[in-house]
């Protein structure tokens, strides 16, 4: 038996006891974006050599069974419906309360929307576009919905360039004035109507969709780097004072801040060296989340093959070097078979919104895992 053999054999009797439920999936192409449709149901974009394919998935009625899942038959995933675009998708989007997702390229800041369909057709049928600028920054375009009547997306490259959209109408309800040009790394709702606009240098802005005024800059935390690329991921409470947001460098450090201090939003609750492979990232690979139902948790992915979840819980206000609280090692084990030279990397990942501790992800070598962990021994991570 071979070393890489041994190893994948070793890991899988490991996820006996590291895991609930694990699936192993291998698409024809790798995903790049994903995002849910229901609590069963996610809508996936990959791509090949010059088009990408975007599916809306069924995970495998197993994942759901309540009793007996040993004797559950469906172990597999299901395509619902589908369709081609000529695009490379880099960024999608579910609306919520509707049919109906979005998705944007690369090139430029056009997005286009799709219907999803129902039982009467497989076929996702794009049903019309929005228009942005000729010309983006690197990553491209980034969005945010939330559930609103009619339907709204939020969307921009630049923290100038940030639009909220009626989708039906295609009719601006909000344009930032700021004059600055950094590019956006992220755009999130707080609340139906108070967002949070990431930029790749680390600065926070924060922004209520009913004020025509700029966006608020929030003062950085002294450790940031402006010159590195930074992610950042909000928690989204009950109201604003309990947010909290979660900033994370290509050089590892993370920084946990909060919205209590009105003064200076960016107060700093924590902060940790993370142990990442941080020689290799890429903007729009790089993955940070909240744990929508565990408190305290976060995951990141996009540095290797491989997911991570921290828990900040015993996180100080100095810097100090932490482990994860659980690994998901699979996408890079299991590529240790195949014959490519280039480990895999892990390209997208989503917590499930309801299952506490399911997560989705997926990797540059096509494999894609549903995956319900364990919580190693010790003080279980609190729920929401």
């Amino acid at each position: 038996m071979s070393e890489s053999e041994e190893d994948f054999d070793n890991w899988i009797i490991d996820s006996l006891k590291s895991y609930k439920d694990l699936h192993v999936f291998q698409m024809e192409h790798p995903i790049n974006v994903m995002d849910w449709t229901s609590q069963k149901t996610v809508c996936t974009a990959g791509s090949g050599s010059s088009k990408s394919e975007i599916l809306e998935l069924c995970l495998p009625p197993k994942l759901f069974a309540d009793e007996n899942k040993s004797l559950c038959a469906g172990r597999d995933f299901t395509v619902l419906h589908g369709a081609f675009t000529d695009r490379i998708v880099s960024c999608l989007q579910h609306v919520p309360g509707t049919r109906c997702i979005v998705t944007g390229d690369e090139l430029t800041s056009d997005l286009q929307v799709w219907d999803l369909g129902g039982d009467e057709s497989d076929i996702i049928r794009r049903t019309g576009s929005i228009k942005g600028k000729s010309q983006v920054s690197e990553g491209g375009v980034r969005m945010a919905t939330t559930p609103t009547h009619p339907p709204q997306i939020l969307h921009g490259s630049t923290i100038c360039d940030i639009h909220l959209t009626e989708l039906n109408t295609g009719t601006t309800l909000y344009k930032n004035e700021s004059d600055s040009a950094e590019p956006l790394s992220s755009l999130q709702f707080l609340n139906d109507r108070v967002f949070l606009a990431s930029c790749c240098n680390g600065d926070v802005y924060i922004a209520d969709s009913r004020m025509s005024a700029s966006c608020r800059l929030s003062s950085p935390p002294e450790s940031l780097d402006r010159c590195n690329l930074w992610w950042t991921n909000a928690s989204v409470g009950p109201d604003l004072s309990s947010c909290r947001i979660i900033s994370l460098s290509a050089t590892g450090e993370a920084v946990v801040s909060d919205l209590r201090n009105q003064k200076n939003p960016r107060n700093v609750v924590s902060r940790a060296q993370l142990n990442l492979q941080t020689h290799q990232c890429n903007l729009d690979h790089v993955m940070l989340w909240w744990a929508p139902e565990l408190k305290d948790c976060f995951s990141v992915s996009g540095f290797s093959g491989e997911v991570q979840i921290y828990d900040t819980s015993h996180w100080r206000t100095e810097l100090q070097e932490v482990q994860p609280l659980f690994q998901h090692c699979g996408h890079a084990v299991s590529s240790t078979l195949s014959d490519r030279d280039v480990p895999p990397l892990v390209t997208s990942h989503i917590w499930h919104p309801s299952s506490p501790q399911t997560l989705l992800s997926a990797a540059s070598d096509g494999s894609v895992h549903v995956w319900d962990w364990v919580i190693p021994s010790g003080p279980e991570p609190e729920q929401l």
